[in-house]
């Protein structure tokens, strides 16, 4: 019987929440038309030469002597069963070198770096659109920080990852010296702050535009969008802002993600996402017809989701995940890629069809100047998924301790007796769940599918069962 009532309560909801999602483009706004800048596009973006698909994939060995027995760093798993594959491109050619202050520092400094390409394998299950994703540094490897391959998959975007800059690749050519012993990105050591990264992403970005040695196989793209997280999205910041002005554009819009974004206004839109841990101050820049700025509540920069999908990766490609002592226990479990899968979805109708997202309210602040926070702990404001809006948990962006772990926010799970408090049935908590889901697909916030799978997690858990 409490099955069948479920089962039932699971249609409704899904039902619901597929109404809501054909609703969301009814209040949206069209975005005008914006003049062109006299200054920009006083130089064209070169194509690199491509050379692939690289030989090798999964098992193999690294440290091989040839390169059909080694795989690509970081590899993923499961993209068969998805209905995709991976292949790995080289990519040479004579890139122009540029200063943080956007100054061409050389012209035509010869580069040879690689790509790697996860895209459908079915060209019918394309969408259209390309996520070209500069690869994150920061931990002293490629890492493809904005890799969520259930979201991406689902919706059948291509998804590449650009190694830009110096320890990336530096990195690459010890850990694979036959696969990656030919990559570099400093012109030889003449530019050693990456100065070289901007043209070398615009470069990868105008062969996937063009189609160039066919990386994307038979698709072709229709919408190329430009993301990065965090330290990426630092150095796309100084791209879009002091080189692309200098430059052609190569994409149709940007999603800087848990780090810096644009204050320039230009041509191409920019869709800012913030997890709570990014957001320092209430001082924001203002959303307009190029910009929007969305705040995630109890999201951390770097939470659960990601460290619990690299981990394994890790493991098998350095021999041992990094591990960290927190002050506090870390991860958040605030699903803060649903909220990005959300933004792609808007950035790709915003590019095609000019129609502007929908906002969401900022993160809340106290008199003090740190974060408001609710009786439970929990930061106000912002947009409150499920995991926020009915908790389980204490979910925050805070937390101190050895070099990351001011990124993982905290996952504090509440005791029994606070559960039976909250939630004095099973239903009332499933039910709950499922509305505070409905509201964020009702605001465009979150992803039908991304809600339901939210409420099942909910129907099977234990609480409010005494």
């Amino acid at each position: 019987m409490l099955l069948t009532k479920w089962r039932t309560t699971l249609r409704l909801v899904v039902a619901s929440l597929a109404t809501v999602l054909l609703g969301t483009g009814a209040t949206a706004t069209a975005l005008p038309a914006e003049a062109a800048d006299p200054a920009a596009h006083r130089a064209g973006t070169a194509k690199p030469r491509v050379s692939g698909p690289v030989a090798g994939s999964l098992p193999g060995d690294p440290k091989a002597d040839d390169v059909a027995d080694t795989y690509p760093w970081l590899s993923a798993p499961g993209l068969a069963e998805a209905g995709y594959v991976e292949e790995e491109f080289y990519l040479s050619g004579r890139a122009d070198a540029y200063g943080s202050d956007g100054e061409k520092a050389a012209d035509d400094v010869p580069y040879t770096t690689r790509i790697v390409v996860r895209r459908p394998s079915n060209p019918a299950r394309f969408n259209g659109t390309v996520l070209t994703e500069w690869q994150n540094v920061s931990g002293g490897y490629d890492l493809d920080a904005l890799w969520a391959p259930d979201q991406i998959t689902r919706a059948g975007y291509a998804w590449v990852g650009v190694s830009a800059q110096r320890v990336g690749v530096d990195q690459l050519r010890g850990w694979s010296p036959a696969r990656y012993g030919n990559l570099d990105v400093t012109g030889q050591g003449r530019f050693t702050a990456d100065e070289m990264s901007y043209d070398v992403y615009a470069q990868a970005a105008a062969a996937l535009r063009a189609g160039t040695g066919k990386v994307l196989g038979p698709l072709r793209a229709r919408t190329l969008l430009g993301i990065g997280a965090s330290q990426s999205a630092g150095r796309m910041t100084v791209y879009y802002d002091r080189v692309l002005p200098r430059t052609d554009p190569v994409f149709d819009g940007y999603g800087f993600i848990v780090g810096a974004a644009p204050t320039r206004k230009g041509g191409e839109p920019v869709f800012h996402v913030l997890s709570e841990t990014d957001v320092r101050t209430p001082l924001r820049r203002e959303d307009d017809h190029g910009y929007r700025r969305w705040e995630v509540s109890g999201a951390a920069h770097s939470g659960r989701f990601g460290q619990a999908y690299r981990e394994p990766l890790l493991t098998r490609d350095l021999g041992a995940a990094p591990t960290f002592s927190c002050a506090r226990p870390p991860y958040s479990e605030v699903p803060l890629h649903h909220v990005i899968a959300a933004a792609y979805t808007h950035l790709e109708r915003w590019v095609e069809h000019g129609v502007l997202p929908p906002a969401a309210p900022p993160l809340e602040f106290a008199p003090d100047g740190t974060k408001a926070r609710d009786a439970l702990g929990l930061a106000r404001g912002g947009i409150r998924l499920s995991q926020v809006g009915v908790p389980t948990a204490l979910n925050t962006g805070d937390n101190t301790g050895e070099t990351f772990c001011v990124l993982f926010g905290t996952h504090v799970p509440f005791t029994a007796e606070q559960l039976d408090q909250l939630y004095p049935t099973h239903a009332g908590y499933a039910a709950r769940v499922a509305a505070a889901d409905a509201r964020a697909v009702r605001e465009g916030h979150l992803l039908p599918a991304d809600a339901i799978e939210n409420l099942r997690d909910a129907v099977s858990s234990d609480v409010g069962r005494g």
